[in-house]
């Protein structure tokens, strides 16, 4: 399936997306508006800026791996002069991408730190944690993504953790014709993202292709996969029957082993992540996800009694 976020809603166009078997189908409402998705799904002190796209909001919670992916892409002064002041996460990780700009943190437990361009945060809510994450644009520019993971159940109340990963530390690998991988999480061509080992075993990477050289890469044959574009068209899937995804779209991708992809024409920007299906309920309510409604009315009281975490 490609899910495509537009004014009016979600829109879901079927295609065999990659590998050996087509996509699973998956249905949403035509009910299902943006505004809604944003109220549920994000931080409610989201700032509102014209280049602003939620690439995927509930899709994926219809299978408890990936929870949110939000690009920021906005080249207005004031797009992002809000930024996400105090809010609360329990029971998930979060992960931060950022391409160009900077992100500045704090939290409730007396953490900060800045992420710059190239660099990557990953946190681990765990037991609950207050954070704020403003913005600061370079050179106009501000580009980035969050990406929310479930942690499975047994270590949805785990310690707080951060990784914050400078640009140096993310593993690269040249591709063909001037392609650049960088890998964050998992093994990837032969390269080890330099996330910690975690339960749900993610793959995340983001890689630029060129001229149509493709890339092949190997994900665990259970893993749950999915390929945004942030620049450019490509073509996923084996040559025989390949898909055109292009700019702003993301493909979720059905089961196998491998993920097969070239750029259209020059070049084009690619965000891939994998995680193992946890198989487990879920509950989940704004800034919380847990596996039962009582757990996810417990996380708001701690939060109102400012014991959450």
């Amino acid at each position: 399936m490609i899910y495509v976020a537009a004014d009016s809603g979600w829109w879901t166009s079927p295609v065999s997306a990659h590998m050996t078997e087509p996509a699973e189908a998956l249905s949403l409402s035509a009910e299902l508006g943006l505004p809604a998705a944003l109220m549920e799904a994000a931080p409610e002190n989201i700032s509102s800026g014209e280049r602003q796209r939620l690439a995927l909001v509930r899709a994926l919670i219809l299978k408890p791996r990936f929870l949110l992916l939000d690009e920021i892409h906005s080249d207005e002064p004031n797009a992002y002069i809000r930024g996400f002041p105090d809010h609360p996460h329990r029971g998930f990780e979060t992960i931060t991408i950022m391409l160009e700009g900077r992100m500045r943190h704090r939290d409730s437990r007396g953490g900060h730190g800045l992420i710059t361009g190239g660099g990557v945060q990953w946190m681990t809510a765990g037991r609950g944690i207050v954070h704020s994450e403003m913005p600061e644009q370079e050179n106009g520019m501000l580009w980035g993504f969050q990406l929310w993971l479930n942690l499975p159940r047994a270590e949805k109340m785990c310690p707080q953790q951060y990784q914050d990963l400078a640009p140096e530390r993310i593993a690269e690998e040249r591709l063909a014709h001037g392609g650049v991988l960088r890998a964050i999480a998992g093994e990837v061509l032969g390269v080890d993202g330099p996330v910690e080992p975690r339960g749900t075993e993610p793959v995340l990477f983001t890689a630029t292709l060129r001229d149509e050289a493709p890339l092949v890469v190997d994900v665990p044959r259970d893993h749950s996969a999915f390929v945004f574009v942030q620049a450019g068209e490509i073509e996923v899937g084996p040559d025989h029957r390949t898909t055109r995804v292009a700019e702003d779209h993301l493909a979720i991708l059905g089961p196998g082993s491998q993920i097969s992809l070239r750029a259209r024409r020059d070049h084009a920007g690619i965000l891939v992540a994998a995680a193992r299906p946890l198989r487990e309920p879920i509950a989940r309510r704004g800034p919380f996800v847990m596996s039962t409604e009582e757990e996810l009315e417990q996380a708001f009281e701690d939060y109102r009694a400012g014991t959450l975490g």
